[in-house]
């Protein structure tokens, strides 16, 4: 019965509305904003799901349920545009949203506000997703000016190593990393909280920490810091470079998406070891 809910649901009531990958981008930057995301994942999460990287847990579950509806100025709460048109996106995406939906679109339903405007999740997924992938680079490069020229602290997983490798922090100011635990790391979330506070607000904070990552933004922007939760744009900008026709392994960084992704070895590359500011593990 449940998937006949769900299919009707999307036939004949109304999708959320999500703003495009421009839009969203274009409001990071003209307002400093803030964002959370949300995705399989996140709901995964709230419904009680456990993941290898993240377990679920009550206060877990309670907080994502909390921001998802929220409405606060210069914070944006980002959902998966997957609720009505799925045509933009290539087969393998298509079919897995399709068949996430037939079985979550009244949960989903159930916990956004349907009246709000929610911005896209999709705004750290550039490249593997989309059909045509022709604009992938111009997403980029209005990405990174998100950071030009910002103090950044990184608050990531300790084996992500976001931007070692590549160029997609190098117009950064300055970059100082917060190591996290690669997985479970809500655990260590006071902990992490804490740490993050004693920077200066006019710093950029960046996150990469799964579920995690999404309250952590909230928390951050309610204290009056702009901080993103940057989810796999790094991965993502990985196979951009590669031009990769599947998600592939990228050695020395952690990828969850793939099969032998989470086996990584400890980094030997100086300027990343110079940049850790702190560990919470």
């Amino acid at each position: 019965m449940k998937p006949v809910v769900n299919l009707l649901l999307g036939w004949f009531y109304p999708a959320p509305t999500v703003r495009s990958v421009d839009d969203t981008i274009d409001e990071i930057l003209t307002a400093k904003c803030s964002v959370s995301r949300y995705g399989d994942g996140e709901l995964g999460m709230i419904v009680g799901s456990n993941q290898h990287f993240q377990r679920s847990t009550e206060e877990l579950a309670r907080r994502l349920r909390a921001i998802l509806p929220s409405n606060e100025p210069r914070h944006l709460v980002c959902l998966p545009d997957v609720f009505s048109d799925l045509k933009k996106y290539r087969k393998e995406t298509r079919d897995y949203w399709r068949k996430h939906l037939l079985h979550n679109r009244l949960a989903w339903y159930r916990l956004i506000d349907m009246r709000a405007v929610y911005y896209n999740a999709f705004v750290t997924r550039c490249y593997y997703v989309w059909a045509d992938k022709s604009r992938s680079g111009e997403w980029f490069a209005m990405i990174k000016k998100v950071w030009e020229q910002r103090d950044v602290i990184l608050v990531e997983g300790e084996k992500s190593r976001v931007g070692v490798g590549n160029d997609l922090l190098s117009n950064a100011r300055s970059l100082q990393r917060i190591l996290a635990p690669a997985e479970h790391a809500f655990s260590k979330y006071d902990e992490i909280l804490k740490e993050v506070s004693k920077q200066d607000r006019g710093k950029l904070i960046l996150i990469a920490l799964g579920p995690t990552a999404t309250v952590l933004a909230y928390d951050l922007h309610k204290l009056g810091y702009q901080a993103i939760d940057i989810g796999h744009v790094d991965i993502e900008y990985e196979w951009y470079l590669r031009q990769a026709p599947r998600r592939i392994k990228i050695e020395n960084k952690y990828v969850n998406e793939v099969a032998d992704g989470r086996d990584v070895a400890d980094s030997t590359d100086a300027r990343y070891l110079q940049q850790i500011g702190a560990k919470i593990l």
